[in-house]
């Protein structure tokens, strides 16, 4: 048994510098108020206080019955034209990963909606640095205050896998 004990803990590390750290922060769009027209939200300030990286995701909630969420070309951004998404959501809470550096482009269908505001310019930057920390929320409004983030460095989670690691191979009784 000393051999499987003393064994796990270089595993341990091993697993935790395979797995590096990585993080990712989660965006409901709109914070609180969510996907909507009412025009309780701005969605260019509501972007512009927000850092995307890639592995970021972005969470519509909305009334389906009332809205949707159309991803569109920069064009179709511009001129709120949804007649030929690249992906259309309906579901009332829909969850977009960022997947690319660049620029998204995202509007409601329903008409009206787009002109009244109704959509959203996400730009998606490189990340200064994979050990940076946790991107507190910016206090320029209420409502980016309450916004949704959610950061779980992968380190944390390969710790834990080590840990288990060294438990369960060492016979510890359990």
């Amino acid at each position: 048994m000393a051999l499987k004990k003393n064994s796990a803990l270089p595993i341990s590390f091993l697993t935790m510098a395979l797995c590096g750290v990585s993080m990712a922060a989660v965006y409901q769009a709109g914070d609180s108020a969510g996907w909507t027209s009412m025009g309780q939200v701005d969605y260019k300030e509501w972007a512009a206080n927000k850092n995307f990286h890639v592995g970021d995701t972005l969470v519509f909630n909305y009334n389906y019955q009332f809205h949707n969420v159309k991803q569109v070309t920069q064009q179709g951004f511009e001129s709120c034209n949804a007649t030929s998404p690249i992906a259309t959501y309906t579901n009332g809470s829909d969850t977009v990963t960022l997947e690319k550096l660049g620029h998204l482009y995202f509007i409601c269908g329903y008409p009206g909606h787009c002109q009244a505001g109704q959509k959203i310019d996400i730009s998606v930057v490189p990340a200064t640095s994979n050990l940076s920390p946790a991107r507190p929320p910016t206090q320029s409004s209420p409502s980016s205050a309450s916004s949704l983030h959610l950061h779980v460095p992968s380190i944390l989670l390969s710790w834990a896998f080590g840990v288990l690691l060294a438990f369960f191979p060492s016979g510890f009784p359990y």
